[in-house]
């Protein structure tokens, strides 16, 4: 029996296996990094040790660390969640040989499924389709081709190439990208099927020879090849889902599957089927399984694990629908790179369950209120899961939670999921891996900018109304009393989309008399119905509209019936700041400069690499905005910036030949 249980990773992983040992009595270690020694995963655990450093290389990828942790915290057994260590057959091996028991299959299981292009031989062999596939690329004639990283997934270290010419660059930036998140830069080609979709079957196995599949998930809406949307149960033919299950049991059976794992498949639109990999792990994505089938695949894990028989036999039905959606710290303005900060405030509002199995709506999350969204580790905040008895309840649901959530000081995705939620598209299950190509509209924001306004005289209202509140002296006068009411009250704020002024006068009642956005502008008919510093209720134009404020220093949060914006307070007299050289490129995001490709004085096109930067586990290219001249370079290669530092100066051609 397992007593003590430590785990091998962070974030919302950490805090899910932990919630399943403390319903079953399993007490629990936690390793963390120097920065996440605050983390809710840390205080959760029973016990927790940490491993000096932040970045992965330097803590959770250590294995002579995690195992010193499993003996001075006198632990065991060792589960290690999904990423890092998951699929790192010698971290299997080291722990069995250590003495503790391995929450995860065989080392030679995860070896033999870990080389992505030795499984595909394997599994070729069991009778499971295959996509044609290459190791070198003077061999590919056929395109569009996929370039994928032998040793992992997440989409890291993956690229679509549709013609020759790209071919070379696109391996060697995802050998890159893939050494970066697995420690194995190896990559090999794969045909790449247009419009095809992503569906994966969750299998179990156990130590008597029980090999089970429990259904299946559609993952396709991905962007950047990484899932955003999954779904359970996939939108399948009945035949076409025996043969799923069956193909997936062949590759369970032919490694000799323990625990919990997923075999992905590509489904043509033909209606043929290819295997992709197979994960030899809990997906991220388990949770929607759970939901419709009311299994805690964490328990099952520890389970055989221990060396227990699986408690059944046959393949549960499916009962409902479930949607999961991935939540990322993700910045629209910037082409969605990831983003870092402060979480000043996360409510999702619904919520009936967290982390274990949960009909309605459950919430796996790695961060709370006040929690550093930090460079080091993958952007995912949280996931948030809707069960219903149909498709379209649950899709329901989750978007309205989602569109409802308080998500304040760091820049997230929720805006385009729930877009992708309420399309037409999605709705019909009209869905593949290129949804998201083809439906450009989805990553409008929420927010219509003719709302804009109405957000910003809300928030000055709500400012106003904060600092009277905190007067020392005349607090009973109503917020933006003036001795001359013919005088309006001026307002300027940093938005969405550049800067907004608001103008408004109140009358002796505190009502307001008139508002607008510029002397010139209309504005619709507005009644102040409520002004406090956390809520204000204004009618518009015969409707009544409340809108929640949040008041963080200079930022100003506000969420309302249309969606949500983040505001910034300008002073009334802005001191000077120090003038940008014209052209300069600045960094999007805290991160390591990776490859520089240019020098000063070289001349380049409009679109041309100058460098890469790393953060959050992926790639991210630096180009030119303009033809011109690079008159000045600042970073070097394996040098760290900030956001907002300048990474180059491309002087345009005819100002550089001036």
């Amino acid at each position: 029996m397992i007593t003590r249980l430590l785990v091998a990773n962070r974030g919302e992983i950490a805090r899910r296996i932990i919630a399943t040992c403390r319903v079953l009595g399993v007490e629990t270690v936690a390793v963390h990094s120097d920065s996440d020694a605050d983390a809710p995963f840390v205080t959760e655990a029973d016990r927790a040790v940490r491993l000096p450093g932040n970045t992965p290389a330097e803590t959770y990828l250590r294995i002579d660390l995690i195992l010193a942790a499993a003996r001075r915290s006198g632990a065991d057994a060792v589960h290690p969640g999904y990423g890092f260590l998951a699929e790192n057959a010698d971290v299997a091996a080291a722990v069995t040989d250590a003495g503790l028991t391995w929450v995860g299959p065989s080392a030679k299981a995860i070896a033999a499924m870990g080389d992505k292009l030795a499984a595909k031989a394997l599994l070729a062999e069991a009778g499971v389709p295959m996509l044609p596939s290459w190791t070198d690329a003077a061999q590919v004639t056929d395109f569009p081709v996929l370039v994928k990283a032998s040793a992992g997934g997440g989409g890291r270290g993956m690229r679509i190439v549709r013609d020759a010419d790209g071919l070379a660059e696109a391996v060697a930036g995802a050998g890159r990208e893939a050494a970066s998140a697995f420690g194995d830069g190896t990559v090999f080609i794969e045909r790449y099927v247009e419009r095809g979709r992503h569906v994966e079957v969750q299998i179990v196995g156990d130590r008597h020879g029980t090999v089970l599949a429990l259904g299946e998930r559609d993952c396709s809406i991905q962007r950047r090849h990484q899932k955003i949307v999954e779904e359970a149960p996939a939108v399948l033919a009945p035949e076409l889902r025996d043969r799923l299950h069956a193909a997936a049991v062949a590759a369970g059976r032919a490694v000799d599957y323990v625990g919990a794992g997923t075999v992905e498949f590509l489904l043509a639109p033909e209606g043929d089927f290819h295997f992709l990999e197979m994960n030899t792990r809990l997906q991220v994505e388990h949770p929607v399984t759970e939901a419709v089938t009311g299994l805690d695949l964490v328990r099952l894990q520890l389970l055989v694990a221990e060396g227990e028989p699986l408690p059944l036999t046959v393949t549960p039905p499916a009962e409902g629908h479930a949607i999961e959606v991935r939540l990322c710290a993700e910045d629209p303005a910037q082409g969605f790179l990831p983003a870092t900060g402060t979480l000043h405030r996360f409510t999702v509002p619904g919520v009936v369950g967290e982390f274990v199995p949960t009909r309605g709506l459950r919430l796996d999350s790695g961060v709370r209120d006040g929690s550093a969204v930090q460079v080091h580790y993958d952007s995912m905040l949280a996931k948030l899961i809707a069960w219903a008895p149909t498709r379209a309840e649950a899709a329901r649901t989750l978007a309205a939670a989602l569109a409802r959530a308080e998500l304040h000081g760091v820049a997230t995705n929720r805006d385009l999921l729930v877009r992708v939620l309420r399309s037409r598209e999605f709705g019909a299950t009209e869905v593949d891996t290129g949804f998201l190509d083809r439906h450009p509209g989805v990553f409008a924001p929420l927010l219509p900018p003719g709302e804009v306004p109405l957000v910003a005289l809300a928030a000055a209202l709500a400012s106003a109304a904060a600092r009277r509140a905190a007067a020392p002296v005349l607090a009973g006068l109503p917020s933006g009393w003036r001795n001359v009411p013919a005088f309006p009250q001026v307002a300027h704020f940093s938005g969405p989309d550049g800067e907004v002024e608001v103008r408004y006068r109140l009358d002796r009642d505190g009502g307001i008399a008139e508002w607008s956005t510029s002397p010139e502008s209309e504005s619709p008919e507005v009644t102040l119905v409520e002004a406090g510093p956390e809520r204000v209720v204004l009618d518009v134009d015969g409707v009544r509209r409340a809108y929640r404020v949040h008041l963080v220093g200079a930022s100003i949060f506000v969420d309302g019936p249309d969606g949500a914006a983040s505001l910034t307070e300008l002073p009334r007299f802005p001191a000077p700041g120090a003038e940008l050289t014209a052209g300069s490129l600045l960094a999007p995001l805290p991160g390591a400069v990776a490859r520089v490709h240019v020098e000063v004085g070289r001349r380049v096109a409009a679109g041309d690499l100058l460098l890469t930067l790393e953060a959050m586990k992926l790639e991210h290219p630096v180009l030119a905005p303009t033809d011109g001249v690079v008159t000045e370079l600042p970073v070097a290669a394996g040098g760290q910036v900030d956001t907002g530092a300048v990474l180059a100066v491309v002087t345009p051609t005819e100002e550089a030949s001036s």
